[in-house]
């Protein structure tokens, strides 16, 4: 047991002797570590956002369209809501219209997505107000010239977000209409992005009744549906199907239907591939780290070798030789891994803050870093221990 103890004292005590030397291995084992707990957070963060992203409009999240252009008489109309709402499996429903368009303000012009959208759309899809007030039934109803903006939108005209009670002017083909601004939401990746499959700057929301009246659309682009907590969304997707082909002139062929679970689900695979990826990149580092540690492990036996010839003269056992050296292996990995991986989680932390983004940590795949790489580190210590103590005594005190 006293060999033991002497042994570690030994082990840390010749680390102390080469602080330089030690201080330039630990540096090349933490900054392997920061990159793999960097890129792997990196891509937990993504993660995160996607799937914040997603639960704002509920997994349940159901989009219908229908080729409305080449079977004009198949698009969705008005009479179809109360048809799906008559479904037991559906929560709610929001019909929806989609324009890419310019707006003018203040002599300035800027290119947006308008959306026609019906009342309750911040149940359905991800709408999250800022100032003023979303829409009403009586915005429906009346066909109110108002208009909600989003926090983007708003900052190109007016460099600041609170811009309720302004006036926007929106393109129609071959005329403008005027809106009153009622509200401001806040700018991302919501359903409406999903829709588009492309990340829009911009986007303007009116009153789908409004948006119909002054462009002459008299059909939807898609209906957004959520399902009834409990349900199973391909089941709705089916039952959603069955119900709106029950409509004279409409097929199964002609209807899509877009679950947002399997999106969810989609999503997380690609970003757990790519982490995967730039994750493995990344440890290569931590070999290069490994190899760093066996050179000057090479280097401290050579430097020793009349040393380890004193200390097995003595009585000092191969095994004893081999655990000092073996000891330094993993303390310089141990302390190298653990100061790389605050460094990373240090660096994503500052850049959460700045971001405004919240932090997400996958603690298990941390602790696996550091474990793998004082794992490594040992085994790249073998060999040069391996070799320390299997030194003859004689051969070793003759050493020059």
């Amino acid at each position: 047991m006293l060999m033991l103890i002497d042994s570690v004292r030994c082990g840390l005590r010749n680390l102390g002797r080469k602080r330089f030397r030690s201080v330039l291995t630990i540096l090349g084992i933490s900054i392997g570590v920061a990159s793999v707990v960097l890129t792997a957070s990196i891509g937990e963060i993504g993660r995160s956002q996607i799937n914040m992203e997603i639960e704002k409009m509920g997994v349940g999240s159901i989009l219908i369209s229908v080729d409305g252009m080449r079977h004009p008489s198949a698009a969705l109309r008005e009479e179809d809501l109360p048809r799906l709402q008559e479904l037991p499996s559906v929560e709610s429903t929001l019909p929806v219209l989609m324009k890419y368009t310019d707006v003018y303000m203040r002599g300035l012009v800027s290119k947006c997505v308008a959306w026609g959208v019906g009342d309750g759309a911040e149940e359905t899809v991800s709408m999250v107000p800022i100032y003023g007030r979303l829409f009403d039934q009586a915005d429906m109803d009346k066909q109110n010239k108002v208009c909600i903006v989003d926090q983007n939108l708003a900052e190109a005209f007016y460099h600041r977000s609170n811009i309720v009670g302004k006036t926007i002017e929106v393109q129609y083909d071959n005329k403008t209409e005027s809106y009153e601004i009622v509200g401001v939401v806040e700018s991302g990746g919501n359903l409406m992005q999903n829709m588009l499959g492309e990340y829009v700057p911009s986007f303007l929301y009116l009153p789908y009744t409004t948006m119909q009246s002054a462009s002459g659309q008299d059909h939807f682009d898609r209906i957004a549906v959520r399902a009834a907590e409990g349900e199973d969304p391909d089941r709705v997707g089916e039952e959603i199907i069955t119900q709106l082909c029950q409509t004279s002139g409409r097929s199964e062929s002609m209807c899509t239907v877009e679950n947002m679970a399997k999106q969810k689900e989609g999503l997380n695979r690609i970003m757990d591939l790519v982490t995967l990826v730039l994750s493995a990149i990344a440890a290569i580092s931590l070999v290069v780290a490994g190899l760093g540690i066996m050179t000057m492990m090479l280097t401290s036996v050579n430097e020793r070798t009349k040393e380890i010839g004193i200390k097995k003269s003595i009585g000092a056992s191969e095994g004893i030789i081999l655990l000092e050296f073996l000891i330094e292996a993993f303390t310089l990995s141990l302390v190298g891994s653990i100061i790389g991986a605050g460094v990373g989680l240090g660096i994503v932390l500052i850049c959460c803050a700045i971001g405004g983004i919240p932090m997400a940590i996958n603690w298990t795949l941390t602790w696996a870093v550091i474990g793998f790489t004082v794992l490594l580190g040992v085994l790249f210590g073998v060999y040069p221990a391996a070799i320390a103590a299997k030194l003859r005594p004689v051969d070793a005190l003759r050493f020059e």
